[in-house]
């Protein structure tokens, strides 16, 4: 890669023989380092250690709890919010200037335009990710972006005529955070961290972003053991989605998804985020 200074963090937990992650990016063309980030609170840490040595780092979840923002009393720790947090720390202590943050369960990276930048309804499956991780960090640079993520399904829907293929960069930020240590911010609330966190900062003006020209795709969400999915089953998405109510109650709210009675978190951006009028309804 042309910048040296980078890496992919993955965080992980609970199930140390199923790194579809990291089985993915080096399937895909990315060469550069790869770190896992575990806690010490989970039982197959040392299965992680003893089959990826080095590249496996593992953090003391407790005192990281104690310097973040969970958002409840409950003392349950099970959340991305402690690993995720502790990453900006973890590169910076390997001086690693950009990296991403991602979770273990990434099964494609893939080009959501063809060669004309249409639309393309095919899963275009990236061949060189080192090329386009320099691509997307050069850009970074040239941006006073928090972070940059790439789109995920959910994005997708509608295809050519959905919210964020329409926008080119939506103002949203979930999965992949390229991040900077040079730029850092903190992930808050134990659940729904990602939409708590772009919402909450997004309100004071920072900008964490989704490209709609890249997407990835994850196993099922609560189809596998490991990981979140204990916490999703007990607590439902209910829970999670009140969660960013609770922080941001001015410009989230809760709503119905599709004819599944789904509830979940729906962002108003009209009341979260700074708003840049047109020329033509200054006042003279």
């Amino acid at each position: 890669m042309e910048n040296k200074s980078f890496a992919v963090f993955i965080m992980v937990h609970g199930r140390p023989n199923k790194m579809w992650t990291y089985d993915t990016l080096r399937k895909q063309g990315y060469t550069g380092k790869i770190f896992l980030v575990g806690d010490n609170l989970d039982k197959t840490s040392q299965q992680y250690k003893d089959k990826w040595k080095n590249e496996m780092l593992v953090f003391d979840k407790n005192k990281a709890a104690l310097k973040m923002d969970a958002g409840d009393n409950t003392g349950d720790l099970r959340s991305t919010l402690f690993s995720a947090n502790t990453i900006f720390d973890l590169a910076k202590e390997r001086n690693i200037k950009y990296f991403f943050i991602m979770c273990d369960d990434y099964t494609k990276f893939g080009f959501a335009f063809k060669e004309n930048l249409e639309y393309c309804t095919k899963h275009k499956r990236i061949k060189n990710l080192n090329k386009v991780f320099d691509i997307m960090i050069n850009y970074y640079k040239k941006t006073n972006f928090l972070t940059l993520a790439m789109g995920q399904g959910g994005d997708f829907i509608g295809g050519p005529e959905s919210s964020v293929w329409k926008k080119g960069l939506a103002r949203k930020a979930m999965n992949t955070f390229l991040c900077s240590t040079d730029r850092p911010f903190k992930f808050m609330g134990r659940l729904n961290e990602d939409v708590t966190t772009y919402v909450n900062l997004g309100i004071k003006g920072n900008l964490l972003v989704t490209s709609s020209k890249l997407r990835l795709q994850q196993q099922p969400s609560q189809s596998q053991e490991g990981g979140l999915t204990d916490l999703y089953l007990d607590y439902g998405t209910y829970v999670k989605s009140f969660m960013s109510i609770m922080y941001n109650p001015s410009c989230v709210k809760i709503r119905r998804m599709g004819d599944h009675k789904r509830i979940h978190h729906h962002v108003e951006w009209n009341y979260a985020v700074p708003l840049i009028l047109q020329e033509k309804y200054k006042k003279l």
